[in-house]
């Protein structure tokens, strides 16, 4: 981990416009079109599962998590993660998501769906999934879908469409 003066703190209401210039410098324009971010219109993300990271007053981080349906399966999508390029590979980010994993089960959450690279994420605990089990509602790489189960099990028999 890093020798930063990190601070990391549930999302408030206040953090809004600081998240939403961080995503426009990470994301730019393209975001708006992503199936993942098309979700995420549909419905808020739950503040006290989703946190930020900041090096003395600067946001450099940020993760959300969301609440949706598998199916008929409540899950949490996980996302947007982000962090300022030069802060990337100091460990903001797996600070960020172990974070969150934590607070959701503490919460009593089951089960996290995420749209990205299984090479990053499976030291989380995410996986796969198999094609066609959890679809997206828009055009999303089938490779990229990946699941962690936050509760032993708790991703058997579930499939379907994920939605607000």
């Amino acid at each position: 981990m890093t020798e930063l003066p990190l601070t990391l703190a549930p999302e408030t209401a206040a953090d809004a416009d600081a998240i939403d210039h961080l995503h426009e410098r990470t994301f730019g324009p393209g975001r708006f079109a992503r199936t993942a971010f098309r979700i995420r219109e549909q419905v808020a993300h739950d503040r006290a599962l989703s946190f930020t990271v900041r090096v003395g007053t600067m946001l450099v981080g940020s993760v959300r998590l969301t609440p949706v349906r598998i199916g008929g399966a409540s899950a949490l999508l996980l996302g947007p993660l982000t962090v300022e390029p030069p802060f990337q590979s100091v460990g903001i980010g797996a600070l960020l998501i172990q974070t969150a994993l934590e607070a959701a089960t503490t919460a009593g959450h089951r089960l996290v769906v995420l749209v990205g690279d299984e090479s990053y994420y499976a030291r989380f605990g995410f996986k796969r999934v198999a094609h066609g089990r959890v679809r997206l509602p828009g055009p999303v790489d089938p490779d990229r879908v990946l699941v962690a189960e936050l509760v032993a099990g708790a991703f058997a028999g579930v499939c379907g469409l994920v939605g607000p």
